[in-house]
C-alpha cells in the first residue's frame, strides 16, 4: 500500500527558502486565477512568530492602505480574497470592505485557515464565502478594555442589563453588585454598547447588500424574498455571531456546518478537488513561511508581493554606543535552533574587524539575509540592521 505524504510535509522536505516559497505562492495564485477566471489577492497575518505575539500581525489600517495600493489599478471585475488573520480593528475591516466593493463588481472571500473577529467581518462582506473543511470564522463580539483586561462587550452588556432588571424588581442591589455598578461611567457604558452594535450593524448591511443580493425565493415555499426578509435574516445571523453566550470564547472556531445552521450558505471548496488542492497549498506555503522565517504578514497577487518581518531576538550588541567600530550580535535560527555569532562593521578596514573575523564570527551579510548553514533557512536581518544603525547612528559598511 502506498501512502501519500501531506502537503506540509512535502514543502518541509523540499527545504525551500523564503524566496522559493514566495515564488511558489505566486505560481499557486496564477493557477487559482486560471481555474476560477478571477483575480486573487492573498492576505495573511500570523497569530505569532515562534510563540511570540506581534501586535502588527493583526488587521489594522496599515493593511487597508497597502491593499488599496496593490489593487487600485487592477482591471478585473472579479476579486477573490484569501484571508487569514487573528482579528484586529473593526474600523479597518470596514475600510477594506468598502474599498473592495467600490473597485470590484463581485467580491468573494476564501477561508482555509483562521479569519477571526475583524477577519470574519471582512469575509461577511463578500458576495460569496468559499471555505475548506479546515477553514474557520469566529464570533464578532467586540473585545473592550475594562480595568486591566479585555472582556466581551456582549457579556458586559448582558451583566449590566441583568443588574438593571434585578434592581427594578427588588428596589436595590446587593452590596457587591452596587460597588461594581458604581464604578461604571455613562460614557463607558455607551462606548461598550456602541462597540457591540458596530459589528452587528456592519454584518446586517453587508449580508443584505452583497451575500443576499441574488436571494430571490425561499428554499422551501419558494416565496419571493423581500428586502425586509433579507435584513431580518441578516440581523438574526449578526446577533448570533455576536452572542458570546453561544460561543463561550472569542477565539472559538465557527466552521461550515455552524454557518449553515445559522442560515448562511457557504461554497465548499473541497467539492472541487483541483481548486481545493491549490487553496490547501496556498495555506501550507503560508504556514511554512511563518514557521521557518521571521515573516509575520503577507500580501500577494500574481504580480506583486509584500511581506513584513519581525526582528530576530538576539543578544544586545556588546559595543559601546559612544564610539564603535563594530558590534557583535547572536542570532538564532527560527527553524533548527542553531545559534550564530555575527559582527557588523561601522568602519572599513578596522583592526577590530580583523580580530572578529579571526575568531570565526560571521560578517553581517550585505543582503541582510543570513542563510542558516545547518538547514538553509533564510533569516531576514533587516530589522537587526535597522536597530543597530539607529542605536549607534552609523551605517553598517560592507
Amino acid at each position: 500500500m502506498v501512502f501519500k505524504i501531506g502537503i506540509l510535509s512535502e514543502y518541509i522536505q523540499k527545504r525551500m527558502g523564503v524566496s522559493e516559497l514566495l515564488k511558489e505562492l505566486i505560481i499557486l495564485i496564477k493557477q487559482y486565477n486560471q481555474l476560477r477566471k478571477t483575480f486573487l489577492v492573498v492576505y495573511a497575518g500570523s497569530i505569532g512568530v515562534n510563540g511570540h505575539n506581534i501586535p502588527d500581525a493583526s488587521l489594522h489600517m496599515d493593511d487597508y492602505y497597502i491593499l488599496h495600493d496593490m489593487l487600485r489599478n487592477t482591471k478585473s471585475e472579479k476579486l477573490d480574497f484569501y484571508i487569514e488573520t487573528p482579528g484586529g480593528k473593526g474600523e479597518a475591516a470596514e475600510e477594506i470592505a468598502r474599498f473592495l466593493h467600490s473597485k470590484f463588481s463581485n467580491v468573494s472571500f476564501v477561508i482555509s485557515g483562521e479569519a477571526k473577529s475583524a477577519g470574519t467581518l471582512v469575509a461577511l462582506s463578500g458576495h460569496d464565502v468559499f471555505m475548506t473543511e479546515s477553514g474557520s470564522l469566529g464570533p464578532i463580539d467586540a473585545q473592550v478594555p475594562i480595568g486591566r483586561s479585555y472582556v466581551s462587550a456582549y457579556d458586559y452588556m448582558e451583566w449590566v442589563n441583568e443588574k438593571i432588571e434585578y434592581a427594578g424588581k427588588n428596589g436595590k442591589l446587593n452590596p457587591f453588585d452596587a460597588t461594581m455598578v458604581a464604578q461604571i461611567s455613562p460614557g463607558e457604558l455607551k462606548g461598550v454598547n456602541n462597540s457591540l452594535k458596530f459589528a452587528e450593524d456592519l454584518v446586517v448591511e453587508w449580508l443584505s447588500n452583497y451575500k443576499f443580493k441574488n436571494w430571490a425565493r425561499t428554499e422551501t415555499r419558494k416565496k419571493p424574498v423581500t428586502e425586509e426578509m433579507k435584513r431580518a435574516r441578516a440581523k438574526e445571523i449578526a446577533e448570533q455571531l455576536s452572542n458570546h453566550a453561544r460561543w463561550r470564547s472569542h477565539g472559538r472556531s465557527i466552521k461550515i456546518k455552524d454557518l449553515e445552521d445559522l442560515g448562511l450558505q457557504v461554497t465548499r471548496i473541497d467539492d472541487n478537488k483541483t481548486l481545493a488542492n491549490i487553496v490547501y497549498r496556498i495555506q501550507m506555503v503560508i504556514k511554512v513561511l511563518f514557521s521557518s522565517s521571521t515573516t509575520y504578514k503577507i500580501y500577494a497577487t500574481e504580480y506583486d508581493r509584500i511581506t513584513k518581518q519581525a526582528s530576530p531576538i538576539g543578544t544586545p550588541p556588546t559595543a559601546s554606543p559612544r564610539y564603535v567600530e563594530s558590534a557583535k550580535i547572536n542570532i538564532k535560527c527560527p527553524k533548527c535552533g542553531n545559534e550564530y555569532k555575527l559582527f557588523a562593521s561601522f568602519v572599513k578596514n578596522s583592526r577590530t574587524n580583523e580580530e572578529l573575523s579571526s575568531k570565526k564570527l560571521i560578517k553581517f551579510p550585505k543582503s541582510s539575509i543570513l542563510v542558516c548553514p545547518n538547514c538553509n533557512t533564510e533569516i531576514n536581518l533587516i530589522g537587526v540592521k535597522n536597530d543597530l544603525e539607529a542605536k549607534f547612528r552609523k551605517k553598517i559598511v560592507f
